[in-house]
């Protein structure tokens, strides 16, 4: 395995990188860091000026109080936890999150069915076939870059980014999965769209419903279905309702 780096990032913060690809091996190590940095967090006086730990695909980059943090030394700890090499992590939620795949929905599907050789229908199948894994949150609030997309389905970006991608919109590019969660502009396919809220600010601990380390399946709901999940969400209706038992 490939020594970690230690890299300063400002004043206030450290990354620790472990690689130069998406890599599930290589995002073992990053969550793996970021557990042991959390279970450190409430034993050791040191690590207790960290303010936040922010997960990517092959780095993990911790936010102090400059003030506070004897940053050298905090530096210097972090790096012998993420040379301890352990890749054993506290297993992420299992989220079942619906998607309709009307033709307004997903103005990229037949496309996409057209160039790798199948039909809507069949994509669809290969997709919620699939379990997708949160690599990270970026881009935007909530944005998760979810990896898992079957070989049957990689399609490369837009030549063009949309100026508005409408949220909550599902889109597939390369081996990489995602979800707007607000209006923006933006360059993959889209392919349905989901009535689930992933950045509420209603839920002031963890506006972002799903985080790094998380797994995603998605099932099929028709256009009232989806319209009516989107009232009750409106009104509502609990997150937990779309997260399911591991191996369920």
């Amino acid at each position: 395995m490939k020594t970690p780096r230690l890299l300063a990032l400002g004043d206030s913060a450290w990354t620790l990188e472990f690689g130069s690809a998406i890599d599930p091996a290589i995002n073992a190590r990053v969550m793996g860091l970021a557990d042991r940095v959390a279970q450190a967090r409430d034993s050791e006086p040191l690590l207790a000026t960290i303010t936040d730990v922010v997960p990517t695909f092959r780095s993990l980059t911790v936010h102090y109080g400059p003030l506070e943090a004897d940053a050298l030394a905090l530096g210097e700890r972090l790096l012998a936890l993420a040379q301890e090499g352990q890749l054993q992590m506290k297993q992420g939620r299992l989220w079942h999150l619906p998607v309709c795949f009307d033709a307004d929905f997903a103005p990229d599907l037949p496309r996409l069915a057209d160039a790798r050789g199948l039909s809507p229908d069949e994509v669809i199948q290969h997709l919620i076939a699939a379990t997708f894994h949160v690599y990270m949150l970026g881009f935007q609030p909530g944005f998760p870059y979810m990896g898992g997309v079957p070989p049957e389905l990689h399609m490369p970006r837009l030549p063009a980014p949309r100026q508005k991608v409408p949220a909550q919109s599902l889109a597939v590019a390369g081996e990489m999965c995602a979800v707007y969660p607000w209006d923006s502009p933006g360059g993959w396919n889209l392919i349905g769209r989901t009535p689930v809220v992933l950045f509420d600010l209603r839920h002031a601990d963890q506006p972002a419903m799903l985080a790094a380390g998380d797994d995603v399946r998605w099932y099929a709901v028709d256009r009232k279905a989806h319209d009516a999940l989107t009232t009750g969400i409106a009104q509502g209706l609990s997150r937990e309702t779309f997260l399911k038992a591991p191996g369920a």
